[in-house]
């Protein structure tokens, strides 16, 4: 197994508190048996700061209380087991503090960094699976990417309440290396308070434009929205059981639901479990609306089992 960890500087990747080249590093880990998993944060995160880097928190091995307990991203996503065949983790860190619009520039500048590690990654092993998830405005990175890639670099971008618009994701799955790129666009109805947020703190790159939290439609993305029950019904059916929602307004319960992260490790390291077209198929095809969660008189639905937590 390696995880390494890179920052962003502009738009420049270095390694984690040892600011030089990567290029020497990434080619001796590039050839690892296994996919190539990066790992994105998103707002509020800043590498280095002890209270807020995410080399501490989600994106370790063994996560800190920075205030509050996250589960390992690496970890869950399957590294760390002593398995030769783990691939490679890179836990991708950037500057995602400031108001909301200073760190969406700064995430355009972070996503030309992350091309330059995908760049190198794919041109030392062309034949590997390249795979990034990534959370919140972490999206805006993964996507920025693309932009900058040469076709078949990226396989699969797992999006978790993505904080982007609608139209910057269709630019960006037009591009060379989006075309060949699924998308799984992983929202919920208890991130829209988020959502209305970022639409309004943030300018859109085209007059009506929204969050891709209200859905996104294109002939290699798919929109699953997991606080819906027939969605979550699906996936259990297809062996992919993931808890039910607990709370009507929650930023990250895109990960730390149960079996969530359980469910991404299978869309990276099983793509034959999860092929785009059938998840197109079988789940629904437009999300509910925005705010029908906290509109709704129903009571919520109670945990999943602990027996049942995968």
């Amino acid at each position: 197994m390696a995880l390494i960890r890179i920052n962003a500087l502009g738009e420049t990747p270095v390694f984690h508190a040892r600011p030089r080249s990567i290029n020497e590093g990434i080619a001796r880990v590039a050839r690892v048996p296994g996919p190539v998993v990066i790992m994105v944060h998103g707002y509020k995160y800043q590498p280095g700061n002890p209270n807020h880097c995410p080399h501490r928190h989600i994106l370790s091995l063994d996560p800190q209380h920075l205030p509050w307990r996250a589960p390992s991203w690496p970890r869950q996503l399957g590294f760390g087991l002593g398995r030769k065949d783990e691939g490679l983790a890179v836990a991708f860190g950037w500057d995602a503090r400031g108001t909301l619009a200073s760190a969406q520039g700064r995430a355009v500048a972070a996503g030309r960094a992350l091309a330059r590690v995908i760049r190198s990654l794919h041109a030392d092993a062309p034949e590997r699976g390249i795979h990034i998830i990534a959370h919140s405005l972490g999206t805006e990175v993964a996507l920025e990417a693309l932009h900058w890639l040469p076709s078949g670099a990226v396989r699969r971008v797992i999006s978790l309440a993505g904080a982007s618009y609608q139209s910057r994701v269709d630019k960006a799955l037009s591009t060379p290396a989006g075309r060949n790129t699924e998308f799984f666009n992983v929202t919920s109805r208890e991130n829209d308070a988020f959502d209305f947020m970022f639409e309004s703190l943030t300018r859109s790159p085209t007059r009506g434009d929204r969050a891709i939290g209200h859905g996104f439609e294109a002939v290699n993305a798919v929109t699953l929205q997991l606080d819906c029950l027939d969605t979550l019904k699906h996936l259990s059916q297809m062996g992919h059981p993931i808890g039910l929602p607990e709370r009507r307004v929650c930023h990250w319960s895109a990960y730390m639901r149960p079996g969530a992260l359980r469910f991404y490790k299978r869309l990276i390291r099983q793509p034959e479990r999860t092929p785009l077209p059938l998840m197109q198929q079988v789940l629904p095809e437009t999300p509910a609306r925005r705010w029908s969660r906290l509109l709704t008189l129903r009571p919520l639905p109670g945990p999943m089992p602990i027996w049942q937590r995968i």
